[in-house]
Parts: C-alpha cells; sequence; structure tokens
C-alpha cells in the first residue's frame, strides 16, 4: 500500500522567557530560509544564522539519511557545530535534523552560483539511478533465511520531523513492527502518540499542534491495520501536553512509542 503523504500543517510559535534549559555552546537551534549553492556535481543546502553559514545536507533522494529542505519553506535546523572542514562554504551540524515548516514563504528564494572553491570532492552518497527509499510496505528485501523470532513483548519508537506526520521514511520504521507482529502472531499492540516544542539557540520555543500526538497514533494504527496487521487488540492513546524543550534532545519527544505483545 502507499504512505499518506502529509496533510494540513499548522504551526504554534510561542515566544519564550526565562528558560530553564538552553542549548550548549555547540548546539544550533534555529528557523530560516534554506540557500542552494550550485556545485559541479551536486547541489548543496545551506542556512544562515546570526552571520554564520551552515551546510545542511547535499540535494539527494528520500533513501538519504538527512532530507534536504524546500525553497518556498523555512526550515528548523537541529544539530551539533563541528570543526569537521566546511562543505559548500558552511559550518557542518552533525547530527542534523532538519523540519521544513509548513506555511508558504515567498522570501525563501536564494540560489547561489557555483563557484570552483565550492565544488564537492566526494561523490553523492547514493549511486546514479532510481531511489531506493521505502515508499510501501512490503518492500524489504527477501532473500535473507528466516529465523522465528523468540515470542516477546517488544517495544519500537517512531521518530518525526517538527510539525510531521507519517513521510517517505516511515516505512522503513514500521516494517519492523509489521514483520514482528506477524511473525509472533501478535495479540496485543499498544500505540502511544507523543507531542513536542523546540527550544531555539535564542530562547524561542516552538510548539507542535495540540491535536498532533493524537493524529500520529491514529495514523500508525491506520496503517498498520491497512498493511494487514488486524488480528491484534489495538491500544490507541495519545499525551497531548508537550514536555518542556531543553534545546538538546527536543527531537526525541516527537515520537510515536509501539508495544507488541505475543
Amino acid at each position: 500500500m502507499s504512505l499518506q503523504r502529509s496533510i494540513t500543517l499548522s504551526l504554534a510559535c510561542v515566544s519564550g522567557g526565562a528558560v530553564a534549559a538552553m542549548p550548549d555552546s555547540v548546539q544550533r537551534n534555529f528557523v530560516a530560509c534554506p540557500i542552494v549553492r550550485d556545485t559541479a556535481s551536486v547541489p548543496c543546502w545551506l542556512a544562515e544564522y546570526e552571520g554564520e553559514l551552515y551546510f545542511l545536507t547535499l540535494q539527494t533522494d528520500v533513501s538519504a539519511p538527512v532530507n534536504p529542505p524546500m525553497l518556498g519553506h523555512k526550515v528548523l535546523v537541529e544539530g551539533r557545530r563541528t570543526d569537521k572542514p566546511r562543505i559548500c562554504g558552511g559550518i557542518v551540524l552533525e547530527p542534523v535534523r532538519l523540519s521544513v515548516l509548513p506555511a508558504l514563504d515567498a522570501n525563501c528564494n536564494q540560489l547561489l552560483p557555483a563557484e570552483a572553491q565550492y565544488n564537492l570532492t566526494f561523490e553523492p552518497p547514493r549511486p546514479p539511478g532510481p531511489s531506493k527509499g521505502r515508499l510501501a510496505f512490503n518492500t524489504l528485501d527477501v532473500q535473507q533465511a528466516e529465523v522465528a523470532p523468540q515470542r516477546v513483548e517488544k517495544h519500537f519508537s517512531i521518530g518525526y520531523d517538527f510539525e510531521g506526520r507519517v513521510g517517505f521514511k516511515h516505512p522503513a520504521l514500521l516494517q519492523p513492527v509489521l514483520d514482528y507482529a506477524l511473525a509472533i502472531k501478535a495479540t496485543s499492540i499498544n500505540i502511544e502518540g507523543h507531542r513536542g516544542a523546540a527550544l531555539l539557540s535564542d530562547g524561542t520555543i516552538l510548539n507542535e499542534s495540540p491535536k498532533l500526538a493524537q493524529q500520529r497514533a491514529q495514523q500508525v494504527a491506520e496503517l498498520l491495520q491497512g498493511a494487514g496487521l488486524i488480528g491484534p487488540r489495538y491500544t490507541v492513546r495519545w499525551i497531548d501536553a508537550a514536555p518542556a524543550p531543553n534545546g538538546s534532545d527536543d527531537s526525541a519527544q516527537r515520537r510515536v512509542d509501539i508495544t507488541i505483545k505475543p
């Protein structure tokens, strides 16, 4: 089955006052317009924050570990500054998480021309050819030897971009859930949705939409059932309150927890 694409998104922004925990000295959390720099091989994506340029990722496809942002939208950048050599003129953030914000912004349209000093000296992260990103369930290789798993309770956690619902990366995360539940003939599945908030480096707090935890939990249940996992008893719940962000691992709060019981 095909995964549902993201539906209507909304962004709730609240200015932060005195915050108990702030991002550490190397953490960079900010919202900015992404910038595309052309090169002789593959375009790269950058963003500017407080007068400094940061490298975000390369222009690749959904199979890459970090997907590029979009022109016409601001992006929430959450990453740690490194001392690695600059790429395309930007400081490298690693690890980095990029969340495209839903609101259109006509100012986010900057394109930089190719310059010799910024030509990339390495290959794009995948060879030429069609993408091998997982766009649907039941697309994993089946040539591996099948081993009957031990019938024990098992927990899974599915992460999300800020304001995100199920996207291109989630089939690869949900496939092990489906496989395990079918293999052990699960009797019950508990699904719990969470929403989060992001503490930016300037003290601003971004809150995800109030109903997002419910929507995430219900969508995961619908996807698993639609993929054929209809035998177990489903318990679907969600926590509407977002925990206070600390600026270091806020993305971990944007998730759905799944418990499979034999």
